[in-house]
Protein backbone atom coordinates (compact mmCIF):
# COMPACT_ATOMS: atom_id res chain seq x y z
CA UNK A 1 0.00 0.00 0.00
CA UNK A 2 1.22 3.65 -0.96
CA UNK A 3 2.02 5.67 2.51
CA UNK A 4 -0.90 6.93 3.57
CA UNK A 5 -2.35 10.17 3.03
CA UNK A 6 -4.10 10.99 6.07
CA UNK A 7 -3.71 9.49 9.80
CA UNK A 8 -6.83 8.42 11.62
CA UNK A 9 -5.95 8.52 15.67
CA UNK A 10 -9.03 6.56 17.05
CA UNK A 11 -10.19 5.11 20.40
CA UNK A 12 -12.51 5.64 23.49
CA UNK A 13 -12.98 9.07 24.75
CA UNK A 14 -9.57 9.76 27.20
CA UNK A 15 -7.18 7.84 25.12
CA UNK A 16 -5.34 10.68 24.33
CA UNK A 17 -7.10 11.17 20.61
CA UNK A 18 -6.57 15.01 20.30
CA UNK A 19 -2.72 14.87 22.46
CA UNK A 20 -1.18 12.43 20.38
CA UNK A 21 -2.69 14.30 16.71
CA UNK A 22 -1.67 17.31 17.66
CA UNK A 23 1.91 16.50 18.95
CA UNK A 24 1.99 14.03 15.70
CA UNK A 25 0.76 16.85 13.03
CA UNK A 26 3.34 19.61 14.69
CA UNK A 27 5.91 16.95 14.30
CA UNK A 28 4.96 15.93 10.95
CA UNK A 29 3.53 19.51 9.65
CA UNK A 30 0.84 17.77 8.68
CA UNK A 31 -2.97 18.89 9.39
CA UNK A 32 -4.72 18.35 12.13
CA UNK A 33 -8.60 18.28 13.10
CA UNK A 34 -10.08 17.20 16.29
CA UNK A 35 -13.20 15.61 15.26
CA UNK A 36 -14.95 16.93 18.29
CA UNK A 37 -14.79 20.79 16.90
CA UNK A 38 -17.16 19.41 14.59
CA UNK A 39 -20.33 17.61 16.23
CA UNK A 40 -23.30 19.39 15.96
CA UNK A 41 -24.85 21.30 19.08
CA UNK A 42 -27.17 18.82 19.57
CA UNK A 43 -24.86 16.33 19.58
CA UNK A 44 -22.40 18.39 22.34
CA UNK A 45 -25.60 18.36 24.38
CA UNK A 46 -26.96 15.19 24.67
CA UNK A 47 -23.34 14.04 25.44
CA UNK A 48 -23.30 16.34 28.29
CA UNK A 49 -26.52 15.22 29.76
CA UNK A 50 -24.74 11.41 29.64
CA UNK A 51 -26.94 10.39 26.42
CA UNK A 52 -24.63 8.10 24.08
CA UNK A 53 -24.63 9.01 20.54
CA UNK A 54 -26.78 6.78 17.95
CA UNK A 55 -26.12 5.96 14.22
CA UNK A 56 -28.33 8.63 13.06
CA UNK A 57 -26.73 11.51 15.15
CA UNK A 58 -23.21 10.09 14.19
CA UNK A 59 -23.46 9.23 10.16
CA UNK A 60 -24.21 12.96 9.21
CA UNK A 61 -21.28 14.06 11.19
CA UNK A 62 -19.15 11.55 10.04
CA UNK A 63 -19.98 12.21 6.38
CA UNK A 64 -18.67 16.25 6.92
CA UNK A 65 -15.69 14.48 8.41
CA UNK A 66 -14.97 12.51 5.08
CA UNK A 67 -15.58 15.49 3.03
CA UNK A 68 -12.86 17.63 4.99
CA UNK A 69 -10.61 14.64 4.04
CA UNK A 70 -11.33 14.37 0.82
CA UNK A 71 -11.29 17.97 0.04
CA UNK A 72 -7.57 18.45 1.93
CA UNK A 73 -6.29 15.28 0.45
CA UNK A 74 -7.43 15.90 -3.15
CA UNK A 75 -5.51 19.13 -2.24
CA UNK A 76 -2.07 17.58 -1.48
CA UNK A 77 -2.78 18.27 1.89
CA UNK A 78 -1.18 15.53 4.59
CA UNK A 79 -3.98 15.33 7.33
CA UNK A 80 -4.47 14.00 10.44
CA UNK A 81 -7.83 13.30 12.42
CA UNK A 82 -8.68 12.71 15.79
CA UNK A 83 -12.34 10.90 15.97
CA UNK A 84 -13.34 7.93 18.29
CA UNK A 85 -14.38 6.21 15.49
CA UNK A 86 -15.78 3.37 17.57
CA UNK A 87 -17.51 1.17 14.46
CA UNK A 88 -15.63 0.08 11.47
CA UNK A 89 -18.69 1.20 9.41
CA UNK A 90 -17.81 4.40 10.67
CA UNK A 91 -14.46 4.09 9.76
CA UNK A 92 -15.75 3.08 6.64
CA UNK A 93 -17.58 6.10 6.22
CA UNK A 94 -14.60 8.58 7.18
CA UNK A 95 -12.66 6.62 3.83
CA UNK A 96 -15.44 6.19 1.16
CA UNK A 97 -17.97 8.38 2.17
CA UNK A 98 -21.69 7.13 3.18
CA UNK A 99 -21.95 4.75 0.45
CA UNK A 100 -19.09 3.84 0.08
CA UNK A 101 -17.86 5.46 -3.59
CA UNK A 102 -17.63 8.88 -3.02
CA UNK A 103 -18.43 11.02 -5.85
CA UNK A 104 -18.25 14.61 -6.77
CA UNK A 105 -20.24 16.29 -9.51
CA UNK A 106 -18.06 19.05 -11.99
CA UNK A 107 -19.48 21.55 -13.23
CA UNK A 108 -21.31 19.95 -15.78
CA UNK A 109 -22.99 18.17 -13.62
CA UNK A 110 -21.38 14.76 -14.23
CA UNK A 111 -20.37 12.77 -11.35
CA UNK A 112 -16.92 11.97 -10.92
CA UNK A 113 -15.73 9.02 -8.83
CA UNK A 114 -12.85 10.15 -6.29
CA UNK A 115 -10.23 8.29 -4.99
CA UNK A 116 -10.48 6.69 -1.51
CA UNK A 117 -8.70 8.88 1.75
CA UNK A 118 -5.59 6.37 2.02
CA UNK A 119 -5.86 6.31 5.69
CA UNK A 120 -3.72 4.27 8.52
CA UNK A 121 -5.65 3.67 11.73
CA UNK A 122 -3.99 4.58 14.70
CA UNK A 123 -6.13 2.77 17.63
CA UNK A 124 -4.92 4.20 20.91
CA UNK A 125 -6.29 1.01 23.61
CA UNK A 126 -6.47 0.81 27.29
CA UNK A 127 -8.35 -0.93 30.09
CA UNK A 128 -11.44 0.74 31.46
CA UNK A 129 -9.61 1.56 34.40
CA UNK A 130 -7.01 3.81 33.29
CA UNK A 131 -9.09 5.64 30.81
CA UNK A 132 -11.96 6.19 33.42
CA UNK A 133 -9.18 7.46 35.87
CA UNK A 134 -8.17 9.95 33.17
CA UNK A 135 -11.49 11.45 32.21
CA UNK A 136 -11.94 11.77 36.36
CA UNK A 137 -9.30 14.47 35.72
CA UNK A 138 -10.15 16.26 32.78
CA UNK A 139 -12.19 18.92 33.34
CA UNK A 140 -14.14 21.67 30.78
CA UNK A 141 -14.84 18.40 27.89
CA UNK A 142 -18.69 18.14 26.98
CA UNK A 143 -18.35 13.87 26.87
CA UNK A 144 -19.52 12.82 30.01
CA UNK A 145 -17.66 10.35 31.77
CA UNK A 146 -20.39 8.30 32.73
CA UNK A 147 -20.83 7.58 28.68
CA UNK A 148 -16.89 5.72 28.72
CA UNK A 149 -18.84 2.03 29.26
CA UNK A 150 -21.14 3.04 26.59
CA UNK A 151 -18.16 3.94 23.98
CA UNK A 152 -16.44 0.39 24.91
CA UNK A 153 -19.38 -1.40 24.80
CA UNK A 154 -19.68 0.14 21.14
CA UNK A 155 -16.26 -0.19 20.25
CA UNK A 156 -15.09 -2.55 17.49
CA UNK A 157 -11.34 -2.97 17.86
CA UNK A 158 -9.67 -2.44 13.69
CA UNK A 159 -8.69 -5.88 12.15
CA UNK A 160 -7.61 -7.11 8.60
CA UNK A 161 -7.71 -6.12 5.70
CA UNK A 162 -8.07 -2.64 7.91
CA UNK A 163 -4.68 -0.73 7.59
CA UNK A 164 -4.18 0.17 11.12
CA UNK A 165 -1.92 -0.24 14.24
CA UNK A 166 -2.78 -0.39 17.68
CA UNK A 167 -1.11 1.18 20.63
CA UNK A 168 -1.29 0.81 24.18
CA UNK A 169 -1.82 4.42 26.25
CA UNK A 170 0.50 3.22 29.05
CA UNK A 171 3.43 3.98 26.76
CA UNK A 172 4.41 7.58 27.28
CA UNK A 173 3.62 9.90 24.80
CA UNK A 174 6.88 10.55 22.83
CA UNK A 175 7.13 6.09 22.76
CA UNK A 176 3.63 6.55 21.07
CA UNK A 177 4.65 9.66 18.73
CA UNK A 178 7.57 7.47 17.56
CA UNK A 179 5.89 4.26 17.21
CA UNK A 180 3.34 5.73 14.68
CA UNK A 181 5.82 7.79 12.07
CA UNK A 182 7.88 4.54 12.75
CA UNK A 183 4.74 2.63 11.07
CA UNK A 184 3.81 5.52 8.84
CA UNK A 185 7.62 5.44 7.51
CA UNK A 186 6.74 1.53 6.19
Amino acid sequence: MAAPSALLVMGVSGSGKSTVGTLLASQLGWKFYDADDYHPEENRMKMGKGIPLNDQDRIPWLCNLHDILQRDVASGQHVILACSALKKVYRDILIQGKNGAPLKCDESGKEEKLAEVKLLVVHLTGSFEVISGRLLKRKGHFMSPELLQSQFDTLEPPSAPENFIQISVDKNLSEIIATIIETKMK
